[in-house]
C-alpha cells in the first residue's frame, strides 16, 4: 500500500500533468469503486484542477468548482498517465476508472480479484475533512508533539506508528524500516519508552520518510 513517500511522488507526477487542466470526462467502470453518491462523480467534470493534497494514504484532487476526487489505491491500485489522443478503455476488470483531460487520461488500475481501491467524490473542505483520520504529519511535527501522539494510548510501537488517527501516512513497510533503524522492538509499549528512545524514534521517522 502506498505510504507517505509514495503518495508524495504520485502528487508530484500529478502536479506536472493535471494542475491547470480541465477534467473533460469521468469514466467509472466498476460500481464497487465509487464509495459516495452525493455529489455524483460526474460533478467534477468541467472543473479545472487547482489543488493536489495528501489525506493520510489518499490522494485528493481538487477543482476550481469546489469538488474533490479522493483516491485510495490500497495494496494493488496504481495510477497511470496516457498522453492524448489515446483514451484507454475502462473495462471494469483491471482498468477501473479514467479521468480525461485535454492533454491525456489518468487511469486507475487494480491487479487481482480483490478490489479494494476506492474513490470518493466530496464537496468543499468540510467533505474532505470527513475522510481525514486525524493523524499528524510527522515531517512537520516537533519532538514533543510526536511523543504526545505516540503515548496517547499505550499501544505497541508498531501499532502506534501505523495508526492513522495518531500519525499520518505510515503503514507496515515504512514502520518496519523505522523501527529497524531506531533499534527498537515493534512490541515495545509506547508508554514504556524512555525520553531518549522517543526522541531517537522521532528523528529516525523523519529521516526514513
Amino acid at each position: 500500500m502506498p505510504e507517505l513517500p509514495d503518495i508524495t511522488v504520485y502528487l508530484e507526477a500529478l502536479s506536472a500533468r493535471t494542475l491547470g487542466q480541465r477534467i473533460e470526462r469521468t469514466r467509472i467502470g466498476s460500481p464497487f469503486l465509487l464509495r459516495t453518491i452525493e455529489p455524483p462523480i460526474s460533478a467534477v467534470a468541467g472543473g479545472t484542477v487547482t489543488r493536489l493534497r495528501r489525506i493520510g494514504k489518499r490522494i485528493a484532487v481538487g477543482t476550481d468548482t469546489g469538488f474533490w476526487v479522493v483516491i485510495h489505491l490500497m495494496i494493488a491500485g496504481r495510477l497511470h498517465w496516457h498522453c492524448a489522443p489515446k483514451r484507454p478503455k475502462v473495462d471494469g476488470r483491471r482498468t477501473l476508472a479514467a479521468f480525461d483531460f485535454p492533454a491525456g487520461s489518468l487511469t486507475l488500475t487494480e491487479a487481482g480479484t480483490k478490489k479494494r481501491a476506492s474513490i470518493h467524490a466530496v464537496a468543499g473542505e468540510a467533505g474532505l475533512a470527513q475522510l481525514d483520520p486525524g493523524g499528524i504529519d510527522v515531517l512537520s511535527s516537533s519532538a514533543s508533539e510526536f511523543a504526545a501522539r505516540m503515548t496517547l494510548r499505550n499501544h505497541t510501537l508498531k501499532r502506534a506508528l501505523t495508526d492513522p488517527r495518531l500519525l499520518s501516512g505510515i503503514g507496515n513497510a515504512y514502520s518496519d524500516e523505522i523501527l529497524h533503524r531506531a533499534r527498537l522492538s515493534p512490541v515495545t509499549l509506547t508508554q514504556k519508552l524512555s525520553g531518549a528512545d522517543m526522541a531517537r524514534l522521532h528523528r529516525v521517522t523523519i529521516q526514513v520518510l
